[in-house]
């Protein structure tokens, strides 16, 4: 019998030894965010590597990266703010609340997908020259970008409802969505952009269509008999009594995407302007080098949320605190090793990518710059998921500003003004605001955090009473 019916899941989220099941959580949940790392650079490295054109095709798809943000940051929105919600009901005993959550959010990321993909096709071109593109790279830019817009609807399917998979702690199944959309991403590739010479449109459609596959695959668990929670008809209207709450928590997670757009452009744009599109495609590797180590961090987080949310749910302040805990080392671990990794041998990332010899000199240096804050990371990367997972959207809002909004992209353009290697300074904004917003973070998490347990506390002792 599989294993996630012979054991009740709540009943492990609420009792089960904290620090073992997080690791058989996020085992897998890593497992699946690192098939997913695949499935979000294995376009890169095919692409990188065509014959004659491929510097100027892995910059202009890297160009690309703020639709793919854009469409990303609409899915957290509301996905991420209703798992959470949805995982709190379940701790409350409330499941039907919790479904109507989950129908309420598959409507709206239909809804918000075919809006997406129409205005895409209506404006793309004019974006792309506004994210930085040059008249060599906007032949490879444009026409990836209309495929993937065109398969947002599947985009966000594959992404948005396996989270309602994940936050009933099926997350072996949901390693399965991922894992499906990925072997079938790795295989279409090299078919497409080769074997037919579709080039940058050959790599947009094999993830269009693998995305689909995943869509399809996540769906039909959730109408199906093994999950807990149901994706029922009659729960598909939306409510705003759902979903404002829900927007509300998916705020922090929007804002953290959409402006990983607006960085984006303002990094491109600059460089740009400085360095030409050698320095844009520095990065492009940069930036994918960076969800290298995000999106395991992110599975880590993912394996702790079900913990976190469903105990704060249930009035449990001795399981959140020590599922953060457990959630901190293990994100700050996975975060150190990386970062000597890079600073150690950084030409062993980018020949991954690409081996053109003028981009490999200027990758280096700004690669290990770059990540130079990164080993620290995991704290606020900690911070983020828990103020998430216990539904606290003032203050994972404000904590997702800081960074981007508030430091990041003033600096990009305030430190050329002071320094004679402009493509330096540019590079330079991501190390100094990583350190200041890890140290606010930490901060402002004991101010919010132990207040929260303690009021916690109070009402456990009042409804023991």
């Amino acid at each position: 019998m599989n294993s996630e019916h012979s054991a009740d899941v709540s009943q492990q989220l609420g009792s089960a030894p904290v620090g073992r099941l997080l690791l058989k959580l996020a085992a897998p949940a890593v497992a699946a965010q690192l098939v997913n790392l695949l499935y979000n650079i294995v376009d890169r490295i095919y692409i990188g590597h065509m014959p004659q054109a491929g510097t100027a095709a892995l910059t202009g798809v890297g160009l690309c990266f703020p639709v793919i943000y854009l469409i990303s940051a609409f899915t957290m929105l509301i996905a991420q703010g209703g798992a959470p919600r949805a995982a709190i009901a379940m701790g409350q005993g409330d499941n039907r609340r919790a479904e109507t959550i989950m129908g309420s959010c598959f409507t709206c990321l239909v809804a918000a997908a075919l809006a997406l993909t129409a205005l895409f096709w209506a404006v793309g071109e004019p974006l792309l020259w506004l994210f930085g593109c040059s008249e060599e790279t906007i032949l490879y830019a444009l026409p990836y970008m209309r495929i993937y817009s065109s398969g947002s609807i599947f985009v966000m399917m594959a992404l948005g409802m396996n989270l309602f998979v994940t936050t009933q702690g099926f997350t072996r199944f949901s390693m399965k969505t991922v894992l499906i959309g990925a072997v079938c991403n790795i295989i279409l590739d090299p078919i497409f952009i080769y074997g037919l010479r579709m080039g940058v449109r050959g790599a947009a459609l094999a993830t269009v269509i693998s995305q689909a596959v995943s869509g399809v695959w996540v769906v039909r668990f959730l109408t199906g008999g093994r999950t807990k929670l149901r994706l029922r008809l009659s729960c598909l209207r939306p409510r705003w009594s759902v979903m404002g709450p829900v927007l509300a928590l998916g705020l922090a997670p929007f804002i953290m995407q959409s402006t990983e757009a607006l960085l984006n452009i303002s990094f491109n744009a600059s460089l740009q302007r400085y360095g030409g599109d050698i320095a844009v495609g520095a990065m492009t590797v940069a930036s994918t080098v960076m969800q290298m180590v995000w999106i395991p961090v992110q599975g880590i987080g993912q394996g702790a949320q079900p913990i976190i949310s469903y105990n704060y749910g249930a009035k449990n302040p001795q399981r959140v605190r020590e599922a953060f805990r457990a959630l901190l080392k293990l994100s700050c671990a996975l975060m150190a090793g990386f970062w000597l990794l890079v600073q150690l041998f950084p030409q062993l990332f980018i020949r991954i990518f690409n081996d053109n010899p003028a981009l490999i000199e200027t990758a280096m240096w700004t690669l290990r710059l770059y990540t130079a804050v990164l080993g620290l990371f995991g704290i606020q990367m900690s911070v983020q998921q828990t103020f998430m997972a216990i539904g606290k959207a003032k203050a994972s809002l404000f904590i997702a500003c800081l960074r981007k909004v508030i430091l990041l992209i003033p600096l990009i353009f305030l430190l050329p003004q002071f320094f004679t290697n402009k493509v330096f300074a540019v590079f330079l904004a991501e190390p100094v605001s990583d350190l200041i917003s890890v140290v606010v973070s930490a901060v402002t998490f004991y101010r919010v955090f132990r207040p929260e347990m303690a009021a916690l506390e109070r009402r456990q002792a009042e409804g023991g009473a």
